[in-house]
This record gives structure tokens, sequence and C-alpha cells, in this order.
């Protein structure tokens, strides 16, 4: 097992950072730059019954960012130019005791929307890492079921409207949602939701009527790609066997990189669960039970195969990833489903336990599996290369809910370049 999994994910997060940072070898006019600081007050929300009393949340973090006026960098111009940096905070979620506190490091985009109806206002999207200084016990902490973990998986979506700007400062109000959750590496883990208000300032490196620059028109483009990927993660199967084991992945893919900044294409997975075949190899008792022809080719049934279809932001050395799919084999996951889906009771001083009922909602969720995180490219793909590789950190999921959270590595191919005219 790889008990360092987590700090990847945090060396991951600082490439992406530093990028957000980097030097472009075409400057026609300077780099600006921008620092925020920002108070957040809000809620956390219950994350199961009896979760722990909370007062109100509060938080403060610090972005550092930069405007992306380069002509280099036509991700950007596709975008109309939005900002890119770094946030930092700790969030205090209203008891110190049982919930604690996050100390967050995440990536950001911020775009502006709706320009042409409400002036002002912007969108940012985040997604990182969180150290939690507070999690479950089993004695000590009961009843705080969202967080097991040291380390986890952060988000953030926050609406920003400009009240005024003058000179080298702007002042915001916002509102977001915020979560952490650890991305099925140990359960307990119904996460921490929050929903918050903030105040906050924007200082400029210099005044805003410096910003002018000349918007470059790039020519509409198409090319096809294919994309090998190898990935490790790690997740846990059930609160009763509860400690971390390995998922192996191959994946291949193939598509279009559309005006060098979307990548859309289609693929198929391939997977092996360390946990499912430790529990059929074992002989556990659902095996024993209910499916033992599973000891006859425990590799096989430990499998997983799927197809899925894939969307990729492209922004210079970083990519945001969000795929979709159809897992067409994957037997396993009825003994997965109703070990987790169940639960258990004592009565006349026996355990008694309740295995989750296969219902519609199972052949959802054992059918459509999804896939959201962060790439590194060791060459910007502003250049275009037609070999590059990359070092992924995802969080892999059933529907929407967290399956195994993985690294990767990968290489990309690009081929029959073409300009549309």
């Amino acid at each position: 097992m790889n008990p360092h999994l987590p700090l990847s994910f945090v060396i991951l997060c600082c490439f992406v950072c530093l990028s957000s940072f980097g030097q472009t070898e075409d400057k026609p006019i300077p780099n600006h730059f921008f620092f925020i600081p920002e108070i957040t007050l809000g809620k956390t929300m219950e994350a199961n019954t009896d979760f722990p009393e909370t007062s109100l949340q509060k938080g403060v973090f610090f972005s550092f960012g930069r405007y992306n006026f380069e002509t280099d960098k036509e991700w950007a111009a596709r975008l109309n130019y939005p900002k890119t940096g770094l946030t930092i905070g700790v969030t205090d979620f209203g008891n110190i005791d049982k919930v604690g506190l996050a100390y967050s490091i995440m990536p950001f985009m911020e775009f502006q929307i709706l320009k042409k109806r409400i002036n002002h206002l912007n969108l940012q999207i985040g997604i990182g890492t969180s150290y939690m200084d507070t999690q479950y016990d089993p004695l000590d902490n009961e009843f705080n079921k969202a967080i097991t973990t040291k380390f986890n998986w952060s988000f953030r979506s926050f609406f920003y409207y400009d009240l005024f700007q003058q000179n080298t400062t702007s002042w915001r109000l916002g509102a977001g949602y915020l979560h952490h959750s650890n991305g099925h590496t140990r359960l307990p883990n119904q996460g921490l939701n929050s929903f918050v208000a903030s105040v906050s300032v924007k200082f400029n490196d210099r005044d805003f009527d410096d910003f002018g620059f000349i918007k470059r028109e790039f020519p509409k483009t198409s090319e096809a790609y294919m994309t090998y990927r190898f990935g490790i993660g790690q997740n846990v199967l059930s609160e009763t066997f509860n400690t971390k084991k390995e998922v192996y992945s191959f994946s291949a893919s193939t598509g279009k990189i559309i005006n060098n900044t979307f990548k859309i294409g289609a693929g198929f997975y391939y997977r092996f669960y360390e946990h499912y075949y430790d529990y059929i190899k074992s002989n556990e008792t659902l095996v024993a039970e209910q499916l033992p022809h599973f000891r006859d080719n425990p590799f096989g049934y430990a499998s997983n195969f799927g197809l899925y279809v894939t969307s990729e932001l492209l922004i210079g050395h970083v990519g945001f990833e969000f795929d979709i799919g159809l897992n067409v084999y994957k037997p396993f996951y009825k003994i997965d489903w109703q070990l987790n889906q169940g639960y258990s009771y004592e009565e006349y001083g026996q355990t008694f336990e309740v295995l989750g009922e296969l219902d519609w909602y199972y052949e959802i969720k054992r059918t459509i599996s999804s896939r959201l995180g962060l790439k590194y490219y060791l060459y910007s793909t502003n250049k275009r290369p037609k070999h590059n590789v990359f070092l992924g950190a995802h969080i892999n999921a059933n529907l929407g809910q967290a399956d195994f959270t993985e690294l990767s590595l990968g290489y990309v191919y690009r081929f029959n370049f073409k300009e549309k005219h």
C-alpha cells in the first residue's frame, strides 16, 4: 500500500499553482498580478444524524493570481481571458473540538459571466486539497462521520460581485459553496458541505486604466489525438473492511482537440480492485452465501471494464478533466453495494446485519461511472507538442459517490492537424 498518496496530491497542486504564474515566450504587454484577502462567514451543514452542533462558520483566505493577457495564450482568448491563481486558507467549521479546522490549498480559475446583463459578476472554481486537524474517532468523536482522514479533496465554487473599483483596488461581495471529502480512502466519509458569504478586496499590481491590450484572433483548428493512461488508486471496501488497498487501472482514448483548448473524446478503461480480490480469495460471507462461483476466477470477478466519454479544458501545462462512462462489467459491485448500503442493529444481546437492497438506484450506480480531476503536462499545450506526458490526480465515482482516489501517468500523441476556413 502507499501511505503517501495524499502527499502526492499536494505536490501536484503545487505544480498546477506554479504553472499559473509561469512565464510565456511572447510578452507584448507586462504581466498583471493581483492579491485578494477574504473573510467568509456561513454554515456547516449536518453530515449525518446526530452530527456535532456547529455555530457560525468562519474562514480566512488569501488568493494570489494573474491576468492572462499574453497573446500567445490561445486558451485565454478562447475563454475570454479568465484569471488563474492559487487560494490558501483556514476554515473554522464552528466546533473546534469535534469538527476542527481545515487548512486548504486550491488552484482556481475565475471567469467574468453575464457581462451583457450583470457587469462585474464573476464565477470562481477551485479544486485542491485540505489538511483537517480533527477526524472521526469511534470512541472520542463518534458523531462526526464527515471526515476520517487528515488529507482530503477540497472544492469551492463562488460568485463574486465587484461593488466598486478605484485605482488599484476592487471591493467584492461573494457567495459560494465549499466541499471536503477523502475520496473513499477511509470510511465513514460523509463529507463536509458549507454555504458561505464573503467580503474581499482585490489589490492589483497597477491601475485598472493600464490594463489595455489588443485581443488576438486565432484561426479555428482541429487535431486528432490518442491517450494512454496507467493509474494506481486507493480505497476501502466498507467500514468493516476499512484499510486502504490499491486499485490498478489502464485506459485508452481518442478524440479531437478543438482550437487547442477543448479536448473531447471517447475510450475504454480496465480496473482491478485489490479489495474485491482479497474478499473473494478469503471466501468472505457474501461470496460464500451468494456467489461461490467467484472463487473459480477471483482475478476476473475483481475486475471492471467500461466505456467513457471525456472532456478536458487545456490551459498551458494544466488540464481540468471530467469523464462520464458506463460500467460494462463490474460483477463485484453487487457485494460492494450490499455492504455499504446496509446497517446493523442490536436486539436481545445480539448484533444483526441488514444488507443494502438491490433496487433501481443500485442499478443506476452500478452502471454509471464518473471521474474528475487535474492533470499537469510536462510540455505546455500552448505549443501543440506532438508528444506529451502528464501526471494526474483524480477522484473516481459510481455516479456521484466516491469510489477511489487515483494518481496516474499518461501519454498523449497528436496528429492530423487541420486549420478550418
